[in-house]
């Protein structure tokens, strides 16, 4: 078998300079991932006053123990609601999150009502919407751990009330699929909140502290003159026993949390799924924490992806398809974990037989019904008139035609470079595929900074020549440096998973696990049989 013969000395000055810069990196990941934590931990008292568990600690009950829970945008909301870093919690107000409740795969939603009461910012929507999104394509139960203050009143944008509306509208598609949708009132689910269990097939609310209503007790007093209490607005109680939106009344968080296990046993959700097959495989047989040191934090220096991707498949064992035509995009079949996955790689800028073979490629994955793994590192589809006569257009539009219309699962991860078309050609997050994740180490963006500093000054010379003036050196190089520094400021992988432009961001050295997981779960959603119905479970 073509097993990969890696070019990489551990230990050399290149290979250390690398890894120090991305352990550097990783360590930032890993304190930006702890900040939420720790933060929600503040409020653990008042979670004890009030006899409940802290959100994470109903997370923790729910999953099954020793099982996987791949996070669903980690960073999401670092730097995008305020430009203070040290205030900035990644993650927002909620945990999202793919795990395991009684054997059964499920998308988990967790409101961290100890960071701001769990209100509902543009990166906890984000995180939400995205969560559901994956419910529905990969045909997973969804589960929602629900105490929240509701919309964030303080930031309130129109735009944000109207695109709100969606998180519930996907939760009626959900049911409408035959995905079941599960609740755990915990505490408060206010206003639009409400619809949250509204819409879910099952409610479980727990006594004293879960409550849902469209108007608390005080919009209520101001609109209406009406006084009533909580309970007698909303809570659980009454829920379970007069107006009925509670299926299963627990006695408190942890008897909550045991029923949605409970339920979810009872959906007998994996009897709808092929069984999968046997699966042998070997480890790959160089390191996968070499990936540290392999790749470069400098997006300009070089790679070649076969050394990456030979430390997260089986046995380091790769087909490398068409190696000398088109060599600066690289094509490769392999097993991770035992499942078969085509990988679509670059070593540098996609040029027009590198568009064609890739094109090819997608089409035979397809065919084989193979599922496709993007590992983006490329500057954009090359440039220059050769290309330019060579047909570079035509044949990067066949393989974007290909990347955006195949009918395999899709996955991408961000590797590096990520700029211009080539960001479109590898799946980016707008070719909407199954999952996206980045490196901390990625760039993302139009083109460098440098370079759109350079191209603009170029064309400042021109507009003055043109008007017969000599150009402003001083006012063009300024212009050069503002630039740089602003297409720059918003490449970093840090700030486009902030900014929600990705499903997380991993440690490089944690690809062969994350991937693996991504393929299970896609093989999963193909080999399971669901009953929809017209309208979604009306709740009656």
């Amino acid at each position: 078998m073509p097993v990969f013969q890696s070019k990489l000395v551990p230990g050399s000055e290149t290979f250390l300079r690398n890894r120090e810069e991305m352990l550097e990196l990783i360590s930032r990941l890993e304190q930006l991932n702890a900040r939420a934590p720790a933060k929600s931990e503040q409020r653990k008292p008042r979670f004890d006053s009030r006899g409940q568990l802290t959100p994470r600690e109903r997370l923790a009950r729910l999953l099954d123990p020793g099982m996987p829970f791949l996070t669903i945008a980690n960073l999401a909301g670092y730097l995008l609601d305020t430009d203070d870093e040290a205030k900035s919690i990644p993650g927002s107000t909620v945990i999202t999150g793919i795990g395991f409740v009684n054997g059964t795969r499920c998308v988990i939603v967790v409101d961290d009502s100890g960071i701001q009461a769990g209100t509902l910012t543009t990166a906890c929507a984000y995180r939400i919407g995205r969560a559901e999104e994956i419910a529905l394509q990969q045909k997973l139960p969804f589960i929602h751990l629900v105490e929240s203050a509701g919309g964030d009143l303080i930031k309130y944008t129109v735009e944000g009330f109207s695109g709100g509306g969606a998180l519930f509208g996907r939760l009626a598609q959900l049911s409408k699929a035959g995905i079941p949708v599960i609740s755990i009132l915990h505490g408060s689910s206010t206003a639009g909140g409400a619809y949250m269990p509204g819409l879910s097939d099952y409610v479980i609310g727990v006594k004293t502290n879960g409550r849902a209503y469209l108007a608390g007790p005080p919009l209520l007093k101001a609109a209406t003159g009406e006084v009533a209490t909580e309970e007698e607005l909303g809570g659980a109680e009454m829920h379970a026993s007069m107006s009925g939106l509670v299926e299963y009344l627990a006695e408190d968080d942890g008897h909550g949390v045991q029923l949605a296990r409970e339920v979810v046993y009872r959906l007998q959700w994996n009897a709808a799924c092929n069984t999968a097959p046997t699966r042998c495989f070997s480890e790959p047989i160089y390191d996968p924490d070499e990936i540290a040191g392999l790749i470069p934090c400098d997006y300009r220096t070089p790679y070649d992806m076969r050394e990456l991707v030979a430390r997260i498949v089986d046995g380091s064992d790769i087909l490398d398809f068409k190696p000398g035509f088109g060599s600066a995009t690289v094509c490769m079949q392999a097993e991770i974990f035992g499942m078969s996955c085509g990988i679509l790689g670059n070593n540098g800028p996609i040029d027009p037989n590198g568009a064609n073979k890739a094109t090819q490629f997608l089409q035979l994955c397809d065919q084989s019904d193979i599922p496709v793994i993007f590992m983006q590192n490329t500057t954009g589809y090359i440039v220059g008139t050769k290309s330019e006569q060579a047909g570079m257009i035509k044949h990067g539009s066949k393989m974007i035609q290909a990347v955006r219309n195949i009918e395999v699962p899709r996955i991408t991860l961000m590797t590096g470079a990520s700029f211009g078309a080539g960001n479109y050609g590898m799946c980016g997050r707008h070719y909407e595929p199954d999952f996206l994740f980045t490196y901390p180490n990625a760039k993302m963006g139009v083109m460098g900074g440098e370079q759109a500093g350079k191209t603009m000054g170029m064309v400042a010379r021109g507009q003055a020549r043109a008007a017969g003036r000599e150009p402003d050196e001083e006012a063009i190089a300024k212009q050069e440096r503002y630039l740089a520094q602003h297409f720059d400021s918003q490449s970093s992988a840090f700030y486009t998973s902030g900014h929600c432009l990705d499903d997380g961001m991993i440690d490089p050295r944690q690809s062969r696990q994350t991937l693996g997981f991504l393929l299970e779960t896609v093989w999963e959603s193909r080999n399971r049989t669901v009953r929809s119905n017209s309208f979604g479970i009306a709740r009656l």
